[in-house]
């Protein structure tokens, strides 16, 4: 690290016009970034994901996307059975279908009208499964405002008619809109200034944001190059945004929190600057690399999109650790005494030399001080105190079911709820917005939709025999469960829905998004497993070698798997449960949390949570190295870390409360997640937890085999 700042700030000219060329080339590539980023779901070699792809292939829609659902409510005293009902109900629908050119039609004018109608002929509902995109597999958005517009202007039975489906109700809970990414980021940007302002009390608090705003855009550069070779999910550039928001500020954080405290101890210039690289720069090194591990561990996971947020998400702490290590030094060497002047004048000859550390005084938080100490004299009421908070939540957490939410949270207003309610009155029931399409031969047709047909839960099968649905050697048959597929009854029929299709010898093949969203979470979590082992073990090794110790890695690992749990708790009381899903998204409890929202959740928090351990133990650990005391060295490490820690959890904090604005509700789900998850582990964990069992593992902390402890001492 000496060697590396020694050659930044000899060569800081040419360093800092790199980083300004990388910052503007990056602010090019942010601009345009939406445009090369996959919102593809797939799951190759998964059941579903192969009977989507053949239905793609054979009939150019459906499959992986949703259907757009058409509903005819007519006026009171008319019927969709009476034949001019179902007349004005065909040319609505054909004038639908002809505003989507390439879209495939099911409706009770085409086809049997078995499950299409309601029984007291209150309501009918038809399909129209949209074009999917080629070559790129993501959905295609325009096929909902064009069926909408069309929409608008036909009556069927003397009323409009309806438009519904999973994305419909989406788009008008937001999934269309939003502020931006652009705004979230400024959003977040203010919030992290206000809390610099508060933390540096002089015109330092830029600087941060300086290394923040140049890392992100760096990244969005090397983002928009990397999915120019490889698909990558639309969901990094929020990560991108905020998260590398907040963590290019910790990092900064921590650097100029150590510069400031050598600049106490007299230090000036470069030889301040090395000073604080020495030390702060080799724990921000190492954090970045936890950061790192935690996502790159995403690419055990066998899903294409779940893999692109490890790859795309692992530029973030990387850019991030390169800006404060070579970045910044530069700013502070420039810049920095002169916006921290008013703090140096403030805090001159504060130096307290009989306190055994040099610039105790200018440095240290008293109150972290008393904190600590009330901690080290009441350990176990702290550490039980703190761990029951963390169980509770832990097993709150044991009841999250993965998966796609269900219909009725998606949204809870507009036209397309209006439309869903309708259904719901009279009796189509929600599943009628998630049809089950089952491929088959020709030949075997017949006996499928018998079987589908004796199928619980199936409200009506619908097995068109005009030649367009016969294609490519196979038979298209569209299943009307009467149960949503993503509430537990609609998961029962999809599982007997395949029993009857796919374990009967008729080489039916069941696709729809019901069914690829229940291999996706298969697929998923099968991974998890090896993937937190991988994790576990990578980061074992790193931080035994910085903290040069066997129990502190183990107890920071069991910890912090502890408290990713806790916040998963949080989010299933939140969402799942709906405890606080229509405050902050205006929607009533999901039943599930989106399928791969829990496994970026816990790669990002477990990296973001190994952060504050890292800062405040390898202070802990320098402490003890001098004093020999490990009440002193957690006294004495709390109360040079804990307000650092704290403002950059509250950093974090405002990042991910900005990007809890994002337009869908799986975003506003990470954002709680990780929101709640920042606040509790700087809290319960970094300020309870760890101080106590610290200090209750007293010199058992520091064991580390000889061979070890003789090979990475300090020298």
């Amino acid at each position: 690290m000496p060697r590396l700042t020694r050659l930044v700030v000899a060569r800081r000219r040419l360093v800092a016009l790199c980083w300004v060329v990388l910052a503007l080339a990056g602010a090019w590539a942010a601009s345009g970034i939406g445009d090369a980023l996959s919102r593809s779901f797939d799951a190759p070699g998964r059941p579903a994901f192969e009977a989507n792809e053949r239905i793609v292939r054979a009939y150019g829609s459906g499959g992986r996307i949703s259907p757009i659902v058409l509903v005819a409510r007519p006026e009171d005293g008319r019927d969709v059975r009476d034949q001019d009902v179902r007349d004005e109900l065909r040319e609505a629908v054909d004038r639908v279908a002809r505003a989507v050119p390439g879209s495939r039609v099911v409706s009770s004018s085409g086809a049997t009208g078995e499950g299409l109608d309601s029984e007291d002929g209150r309501a009918s509902v038809a399909y129209l499964f949209p074009p999917v995109g080629r070559p790129a597999p993501d959905e295609n958005p325009q096929a909902l405002a064009a069926a909408r517009k069309a929409a608008a202007g036909t009556e069927v039975g003397g009323r409009p008619l309806g438009v519904t489906g999973i994305e419909a109700l989406s788009d008008d809970s937001g999934g269309g809109g939003g502020v931006g990414l652009l705004v979230e980021t400024l959003v977040g940007g203010l919030g992290a200034l206000i809390v610099l302002a508060w933390v540096f009390s002089s015109a330092l608090a830029f600087v941060p944001l300086v290394v923040a705003a140049v890392s992100i855009l760096t990244t969005f550069l090397l983002l928009r190059a990397l999915a120019a070779l490889t698909e990558v999910s639309f969901v990094v550039q929020f990560l991108v945004g905020l998260i590398g928001l907040g963590i290019a500020i910790d990092y900064s954080l921590l650097v100029v929190f150590r510069w400031r405290e050598e600049r106490a101890a007299g230090r000036e210039g470069p030889e301040a600057v090395e000073a604080a690289m020495r030390t702060a720069g080799r724990a921000v090194a190492v954090s970045g690399v936890t950061v790192a591990i935690g996502l790159l561990a995403l690419v055990v996971v066998p899903v294409p999109f779940i893999r692109s947020i490890g790859f795309g998400g692992l530029l973030i702490p990387i850019v991030s650790v390169l800006a404060a290590l070579t970045l910044l030094p530069v700013l502070l060497l420039g810049v920095g005494e002169r916006l921290d002047r008013r703090w140096a004048a403030r805090h001159a000859g504060t130096t307290d030399a009989g306190a055994g550390h040099a610039g105790r005084d200018a440095t240290v938080s008293p109150g972290w001080i008393r904190w600590a100490t009330f901690v080290v004299r009441r350990r176990w009421i702290a550490a039980v105190a703190g761990l029951l908070v963390l169980f509770v939540l832990a097993g709150v957490a044991t009841t999250l079911r993965p998966g796609q939410p269900t219909v009725d949270s998606l949204s809870s207003g507009g036209g397309a709820r209006s439309a869903l309610q309708h259904l719901e009155r009279h009796g189509l029931g929600t599943g009628a917005v998630t049809p089950i399409e089952v491929l088959t031969t020709p030949d075997a047709a017949g006996d499928v939709e018998r079987r589908l047909r004796e199928t619980s839960g199936i409200r009506g099968v619908v097995s068109p025999t005009a030649p367009e649905w016969r294609r490519g050697g196979a038979a298209l048959t569209v299943a009307l469960p009467t149960e949503d597929s993503a509430s537990d009854r609609g998961r029962e029929t999809l599982d007997r829905v395949r029993d009857a299709a796919e374990k009967r010898d008729f080489g039916g093949r069941v696709g729809g998004p019901a069914a690829q969203d229940r291999d996706l979470t298969e697929a998923i979590y099968a991974s998890f497993p090896v993937m937190v082992l991988l994790i576990a073990v990578i980061t074992f090794a790193l931080l035994a070698r910085a903290l040069r110790s066997v129990v502190l890695p183990i107890k920071a690992i069991l910890l912090n798997v502890l408290s990713v749990g806790s916040s998963f708790g949080i989010v299933v009381l939140v969402w799942q449960q709906g405890g606080g899903s229509e405050l902050l998204g205006g929607v009533p409890a999901t039943g599930s949390i989106t399928t791969w929202v829990p496994l970026a959740i816990f790669a990002f928090l477990y990296g973001l949570s190994m952060d504050y351990e890292v800062f405040i133990l390898s202070r802990v650990r320098e402490e003890y190295d001098r004093t020999g005391s490990t009440d002193e060295a957690v006294i004495e490490g709390l109360g040079r870390t804990g307000r650092l820690v704290t403002s950059a959890a509250l950093v974090l904090f405002l990042a991910f409360v900005a990007l809890g604005a994002a337009p869908n509700t799986e975003i506003r789900i990470l954002a709680t997640g990780l929101a709640a998850g920042i606040l509790l582990d700087a809290t319960v964990v970094r300020a309870l937890v760890v101080p106590a069992l610290v200090t209750l593992f007293g010199k058992a902390n520091w064991w580390l085999p000889a061979a070890l402890e003789r090979r990475w001492r300090p020298r």
